[in-house]
């Protein structure tokens, strides 16, 4: 029953490292490619699905992710203070430091384009200060994300 139970978590937590990496990746993508293109509709449409996305699948991925975490630990028996468990925290709350800012920065981008695009004006300099800070926060994110991949992958048996 206990092996049942940490499997369980093990696949909860695999699936939400998964999705919040993936589905960070794949929308912060799909929104660079939409703001490279120009299209002021259709950055709007990129960045309504990247909030969206954030709230259905990262939010609940992020939740999940300590939670199934400090179960697993707890259930096989690996101290909390282990080097690699309080490294992957760490790096854990860097990405969540980035990803906190981040939102309140897509749902502005958003306000924005959507507004820029019914009005049929271009994006303006509050558009593309909000932008760079989003991009520049996604960059630790994602590298602090590998690191917690690399220590998933690493730590001790």
């Amino acid at each position: 029953m206990r092996m049942e139970a940490y499997l369980i978590l093990k696949w909860l937590h695999l699936v939400g490292a998964a999705t919040l990496f993936g589905v960070g990746v794949g929308t912060a993508f799909h929104f660079l490619v939409a703001a490279r293109g120009g299209n002021v509709g259709v950055i709007a449409g990129a960045a309504h699905a990247m909030v969206l996305a954030d709230f259905i699948f990262i939010l609940p991925a992020g939740i999940l992710q300590p939670a199934t975490g400090v179960a697993m630990a707890l259930l096989s028996g690996q101290p909390l203070h282990a080097t690699w468990i309080v490294a992957s925290a760490l790096l854990y709350v860097l990405v969540l430091a980035c990803w906190v800012p981040v939102i309140f920065i897509q749902l502005r981008l958003r306000r924005i384009a959507r507004r820029c695009a019914a009005d049929g004006t271009p994006l303006g300099a509050d558009y593309a200060r909000l932008f760079r800070t989003w991009f520049i926060l996604g960059w630790p994110a994602f590298l602090a994300m590998l690191g917690i991949f690399g220590l998933m992958v690493a730590r001790p048996a």
